[in-house]
C-alpha cells in the first residue's frame, strides 16, 4: 500500500516537474485553468497567436480535444497548467486518487487503493500550415497490482492467468505515447494523421478518466469494455479530415487488450479497424458514432472476433457536464451483448459538487471455472442483464496555484436477477470514500 502511494503521488507530480524543465528559467509561470473555464471567444488561431495543435489542445470554440483523436464539448475543458516556451505549447494534467472502498457481497471487498495518471502534450508548427502534436500519458496504477482494485459486476481482461471478475484491472504504465500531425486544407479544414504505441483508436466516446461528466466518480463504469476500453491500444495509426464542427476518421490498430505485464511496451500489430464520425453543432454538444472491427480481444478467447457498435453524446454547459451512450458488442458464434450508460456531474459552485452515474449492461463473463466453485446451479457462460446507480459528492479545495484536491463519496446499489443471488447476495451495494489530488484548480 505505502508503494502504491508513494508511487501516484510521483506520478501525479510529473507534470509539474517536466513542465518545469521545459520553461528553462524563462520568466513566464504557468497559468493554472480553472475546473469550467469559459469557451473561447474566438476560433481563429491567428487572434490567439496559436497554431492548429494550439486549437485542438484548448478548444476550438466547437470542440476540445479529449482521449486519444477523441473531441469532447468545446466548454468541457480538462483542468491543468497550460504555459508557452518559444514555439511549443504545453499542457500538463494528471492526478492520484485514493479511495477506500466496501463493496457489500459475498464476491465484493473492502480495500484501500490508489489510481493515478500524469499527461504532457506539447505542440508546435512544423511549417506552413502544418503542426506537429506530442503526448505522454502514465500511471502508476501497476503498484496496486496484477488484480487492480474491487468493482462488482465489472469484467475485463485477467490476473495470474485467471479471468478479472468483480475488480478494475489496473492501467498499463504507458497509456499513450503518440504522434499527430495535422496539416490545414482549408481556412476552416485540415487533415490529420495520428500514431500511438500505445494509442487510443477512432472508437467510442473519450475515455472515462478525461470526460468531465466523470470527472469525479471514484470507480471505473461496468460497462468500459463495452465503450472506451481500447484507449491503451499497442498499436494505433489514425487518419481523419476535420473541420470546428465535423471529425472523420478511420484506424487500424491491435485488437487484442493489453496482457497482465503493465510495465512492458508490447509489440505492435494492426489487424483490427474502425471508423468514426463526430459532430460538435455548438461548444456544448459533442456526438459520435462508431464501428469496430476488433481481432481476438480477448487472451482467454483468442478464437472470438468482436464488432462494436457505439453511440454517444455529450453536453457541457452552466456547470453540467452529461454524457449518454449506447454501445452493442457482437461476439463470435452470434452473441449480441449491448450496454447503456448515463453518467453527469453538476457544479454547484466551484468547490461543490454532485455526480451519478446509470448503466445498465448484458454480461455473459460474471462466471468462469473458478468463481463457478460453490455455486449450486451452473452459470458458466450464461448472459445476465445487471443494472448499476452511483451517486456522490465532492468537495474540492485549491492548493496554491496550481493543484487542488477533491474529497467525496459515493454510493452505488444494483439490480440484477435473484439467479444472482447465492453469488452476490440479495442487495449487493457499494461505498467509496476518496480523496483526488489534480493538477490544476
Amino acid at each position: 500500500m505505502i508503494r502504491t502511494v508513494i508511487g501516484a503521488a510521483l506520478c501525479a507530480h510529473a507534470p509539474g516537474a517536466v513542465l518545469a524543465q521545459s520553461m528553462g528559467g524563462m520568466d513566464m509561470p504557468g497559468m493554472a485553468m480553472p475546473a469550467r473555464p469559459s469557451p473561447p471567444q474566438s476560433t481563429t488561431p491567428e487572434k490567439h497567436g496559436m497554431s492548429m495543435s494550439g486549437m485542438a489542445m484548448m478548444g476550438d470554440g466547437q470542440s476540445s480535444a479529449g482521449s486519444g483523436t477523441s473531441r469532447l464539448p468545446a466548454n468541457d475543458i480538462m483542468p491543468g497548467v497550460h504555459v508557452m516556451a518559444g514555439d511549443w505549447m504545453l499542457m500538463a494534467h494528471g492526478y492520484a486518487w485514493g479511495s477506500w472502498t466496501d463493496q457489500g457481497s459475498p464476491r465484493g471487498a473492502r480495500e484501500a487503493f490508489v489510481q493515478s495518471m500524469a499527461m504532457l502534450e506539447a505542440s508546435r508548427p512544423i511549417g506552413t500550415g502544418a503542426d506537429l502534436t506530442l503526448r505522454s500519458m502514465l500511471s502508476a496504477d501497476p503498484l496496486m497490482g496484477k488484480r487492480g482494485y474491487p468493482d462488482l459486476f465489472a469484467t475485463g481482461e485477467t490476473a495470474h492467468g485467471l479471468a478479472l471478475i468483480d475488480r478494475q484491472h489496473p492501467h498499463d504504465l504507458f497509456m499513450e505515447m503518440s504522434g499527430r500531425i495535422d496539416v490545414k486544407t482549408g481556412n476552416d479544414e485540415r487533415l490529420f494523421v495520428y500514431a500511438g504505441l500505445p494509442g487510443e483508436p477512432a472508437l467510442g466516446p473519450s475515455a472515462f478518466m478525461h470526460r468531465g461528466s466523470a470527472r469525479f466518480d471514484p470507480e471505473a463504469p461496468i460497462t468500459h469494455h463495452w465503450f472506451d476500453s481500447t484507449h491503451i491500444t499497442w498499436g494505433v495509426l489514425t487518419a481523419g479530415y476535420a473541420t470546428r464542427g465535423l471529425q472523420i476518421e478511420a484506424s487500424a490498430f491491435k485488437g487484442r487488450e493489453p496482457d497482465e505485464n503493465r510495465y512492458d511496451i508490447e509489440t505492435p500489430k494492426l489487424d483490427s479497424w474502425s471508423v468514426r464520425a463526430t459532430w460538435n453543432p455548438t461548444p456544448a454538444w459533442s456526438a459520435e458514432v462508431s464501428y469496430g472491427e476488433l481481432h481476438s480481444p480477448e487472451v482467454l478467447h483468442p478464437e472470438e472476433n468482436e464488432h462494436r457498435l457505439i453511440a454517444s453524446a455529450s453536453y457541457s454547459a452552466h456547470g453540467v457536464d452529461v454524457t449518454a451512450a449506447y454501445s452493442r458488442k457482437a461476439i463470435t458464434g452470434g452473441r449480441v451483448l449491448p450496454a447503456w450508460l448515463v453518467e453527469g456531474t453538476w457544479a454547484i459552485t466551484k468547490r461543490h459538487a454532485v455526480f451519478g452515474r446509470f448503466e445498465n449492461v448484458l454480461n455473459d463473463e460474471l462466471f468462469e471455472r473458478e468463481e463457478q466453485l460453490g455455486i449450486a446451479e451452473p452459470l458458466i457462460g450464461e448472459p445476465f442483464r445487471v443494472s448499476k446507480f452511483t451517486a456522490g459528492y465532492a468537495y474540492t479545495l485549491p492548493i496554491g496555484k496550481s493543484f487542488a484536491v477533491a474529497l467525496g463519496a459515493a454510493a452505488s446499489a444494483y439490480a440484477k436477477s435473484d439467479r444472482l443471488d447465492e453469488a452476490y447476495g440479495r442487495n449487493p451495494h457499494g461505498l467509496t470514500l476518496f480523496a483526488k489530488l489534480m493538477l490544476g484548480n
